[in-house]
């Protein structure tokens, strides 16, 4: 498989990892932070944005997961770049999102 696959499923394992906190704060009904935030003034976006956002992330790591290369879940180098990814991923969403906790 290219190395341009494992980097496209890098970066959906990311994007993926982006999109559950948004999901989970939208289907509780809790405001949640999002790009679009800003825009209209706020530090927040209603919980259905956040819906929208996360399904959004979800279509786009879809789309990056099975478009670039194949996905072999079980094969080691694939699965260390998808938990790689969620990795990173969560520990940048921890740091961002402990400021707005405090």
């Amino acid at each position: 498989m290219p190395w341009i696959a494992f980097i496209a499923h890098f970066l959906a394992a990311a994007i993926m990892t982006n999109g559950i906190p948004h999901f989970v704060s939208g289907v509780c009904g809790r405001p949640f932070r999002t790009p679009f935030a800003r825009m209209s003034g706020g530090r927040t976006s209603s919980a259905e944005l956040n819906v929208v956002w996360s399904w959004a992330n979800f279509v786009v790591a879809f789309l990056l997961f099975a478009n670039i290369g194949p996905l072999y879940i079980g094969t080691p180098i694939d699965t260390i770049f998808i938990a790689l990814g969620m990795l990173v991923a969560g520990l940048l969403l921890a740091r961002i999102f402990a400021r707005d906790a405090v």
